[in-house]
């Protein structure tokens, strides 16, 4: 593989990096946070836990506009600029309004993170490698999210203001992704859907032989001559991908992901785990995402995209189904952690190595970043709605029930993996687009 698309690739997608430490680390703060401002259960959850949800979902949904007119570049140069600023004010804020501004503003970073790092990466992909270049950027997720657990363990015995080294120390990566993203160039396929065909192939020339650089000029031309600029994803012509995008998304956190990596020291404590047990645990969780992530990684364009997911939905049914039979029963010491731990393998090696790689991958280049856009909102809002809502659901209805509820949810997934979605394994992203217009 070119050299120069790893570094790029790399670079890109460290923006997952914080995107995973900043999704996570609020966990090791939770229960500090709710008894030092003396928040009920619905405002704890809904804006302090969940105000950095609310800024992803507005992120995501508008993060396309920046990405398409402005360039993949400079809004990745932005989301690190959010994601600094957020982390130093929230390790500061003196109320639960200061923190979930600053929050927020991180949320913002991340719902944007979610479709410029994934555009640009299958942009300056081959088409053979696509799959594991992109899944840098859930490698880096997951990697950001053990680094959050382990960080949380790390800070939570320095004091009663543990909680602001926790957050605050984030501060220095984003910074660090912030200079990166100064040296890498613009996508060379946006350059061409703004007719700068010139800049394009200077960058092209770096990573491709003569020959594949005149290739991907004709068959980006002969796309954005095929397909008006007028267009929208909302059009008759699109409704298949469009359908596919928010499907994949949908499950997602329908399987509950988000809701235990925000509450997973709450859940194992309502296991019977004491707090400091429940934290390492939690670092169990992070090492146990990495490791089947970087599997996921592997196979994911030797397998490809729908075996994958298969896999992971029937890892997911079985787990979540044991874990909702564990509160039932009333089993305790290791029995959920280690049911969990399938879980959270299950995700990885399935909807974590695919979700990003999928949906960057099935719109046409003019519009990629919109139909990102469009299924980045669909994740966030419900992963904005379902963790806002732990605290209730666990309260009213039982921890097992919302299990439940979880695993005939991955039963639905696995219905839609076998009967709907495609495989996209080593086809290019234009001839991507004819085929699923047929």
């Amino acid at each position: 593989m070119n050299k120069k698309i790893m570094s790029w690739s790399i670079v890109a997608s460290f923006a997952g990096f914080l995107f995973g430490f900043d999704t996570v680390v609020i966990s090791g703060a939770d229960k500090a946070l709710q008894i030092l401002w003396d928040s009920s259960d619905f405002f704890h959850g809904s804006v302090v836990m969940a105000m950095a949800l609310w800024g992803t979902v507005i992120g995501a949904i508008f993060g396309g506009i920046p990405t398409n007119k402005i360039g993949r570049k400079s809004t990745l140069l932005i989301i690190g600029v959010l994601f600094s600023i957020s982390a130093l004010g929230s390790s500061l804020a003196n109320g639960p309004w200061v923190f979930a501004f600053f929050r927020f503003i991180g949320g913002l970073g991340i719902g944007a993170s979610t479709i410029a790092a994934p555009a640009y990466i299958s942009e300056i992909a081959p088409a053979k490698d696509r799959g594991r270049l992109v899944g840098l950027y859930q490698f880096n997720i997951v990697f950001g999210i053990l680094s959050a657990f382990l960080s949380n363990y790390l800070l939570s015995d320095i004091g009663e203001n543990a909680w602001r080294w926790m957050l605050g120390i984030q501060v220095f990566p984003s910074i660090v992704y912030t200079i990166l993203v100064f040296y890498i160039p613009e996508s060379p396929r946006w350059l061409l859907t703004q007719s700068r065909t010139d800049e394009a192939r200077v960058i092209l020339d770096k990573i491709n032989s003569k020959e594949d650089v005149q290739s991907v000029i004709d068959n980006v031309h002969e796309d954005n001559k095929n397909n008006s600029s007028d267009e929208n994803i909302f059009m008759k012509k699109y409704r298949f991908p469009l359908i596919l995008v928010f499907l994949i998304a949908a499950f997602n956190q329908l399987s509950g992901i988000n809701a235990f990596l925000y509450y997973a020291p709450r859940i194992f404590g309502e296991a019977g785990l004491g707090a400091k047990t429940a934290l390492l645990s939690s670092i169990g969780i992070g090492f146990i995402n990495l490791i089947f992530t970087l599997i996921g990684v592997y196979l994911i364009d030797r397998l490809g995209r729908r075996k994958l997911m298969i896999f992971g939905s029937l890892g997911y049914i079985f787990s979540l189904a044991m874990v909702a039979v564990s509160f039932y029963l009333s089993w305790t010491g290791m029995a959920v952690p280690m049911f969990l731990f399938v879980f959270i393998a299950s995700h990885a090696i399935g909807q974590g190595a695919v979700i990003w790689v999928f949906i960057s991958e099935i719109f046409p280049n003019h519009l990629r970043a919109s139909g990102q856009s469009f299924g980045s909102s669909v994740h966030w809002v419900l992963a904005a709605i379902i963790p806002s809502m732990v605290p209730i659901l666990f309260s009213n209805f039982g921890v097992g029930n919302v299990f439940s509820f979880f695993a005939v949810m991955m039963v639905f997934q696995l219905v839609f993996v076998l009967f709907m979605m495609p495989e996209t394994k080593g086809i290019s992203l234009e001839n991507m687009n004819a085929n699923l217009n047929k």
